[in-house]
């Protein structure tokens, strides 16, 4: 079976790589907007109790509608292609940085905070110099988790001709195409241990000071 894995991979070479290709962008820029939007939120909802409710119930509503349904609802508005595709997946991955950046910034002890405070540390040196640092491990747990999901849940860009690893899969099944189908899901899976293993790495060595 190995063997008519790779000479299909290499009778494919240029679709599949240009699908590795597309599926990485789409991960990549769905998760960068989830983090930019999920982490200011979730420090927001640490910080104030009135938005902490409804922000998070929002997103866990959200959370629970199926991103094919999303793409469906989309659909009317973006269209197909890349965009509607990568909009599904953003809300797929904010939850779990939302959840685990209030967690990081709750799970500070506030007397660390009031001996900054009494150093005579503004607000925003507290936030960027104190609260993120210590938050850090949870903030990137939750990265990590929404990488995990959106790697996996971008195949469902083929459905709307955005391309990726889908294309492989889907096309497959409808071919009842064994090989073509292994392809697109294996590939799938190493990314995401891919991705599991680059952001361990990043997170081991961005908090290593803690741990010293």
């Amino acid at each position: 079976m190995l063997a008519e894995v790779i000479k299909f991979i290499i009778s494919n070479s240029n679709q599949y790589y240009k699908a590795v290709s597309i599926h990485i962008l789409i991960s990549l820029t769905a998760l960068a907007i989830s983090i930019t939007i999920a982490v200011p939120l979730g420090i927001i909802c640490a910080k104030s109790r009135k938005l902490l409710f409804p922000i998070i119930n929002l997103f866990n509503l959200l959370r629970i509608i199926p991103s094919l349904a999303i793409l469906v609802l989309v659909l009317p508005i973006l269209g197909t292609g890349f965009v509607p595709a990568v909009v599904a997946l953003i809300v797929l991955a904010i939850p779990p940085i939302i959840s685990n950046t209030y967690m990081g910034f709750k799970n500070i002890n506030q007397s660390i905070i009031e001996s900054a405070e009494g150093m005579g540390m503004d607000e925003k040196d507290i936030l960027f110099k104190i609260q993120i640092p210590l938050a850090l491990p949870l903030i990137l747990t939750g990265i990590r988790i929404s990488s995990v999901e959106v790697i996996a849940s971008a195949t469902i860009a083929s459905y709307i001709g955005a391309g990726g690893l889908g294309d492989f899969i889907f096309t497959g099944i409808s071919m009842n195409d064994f090989i073509m189908i292994f392809v697109g899901a294996a590939s799938v899976a190493l990314l995401s241990i891919f991705s599991e293993i680059i952001l361990i790495t990043l997170q081991h060595t961005l908090t290593k000071y803690q741990r010293n």
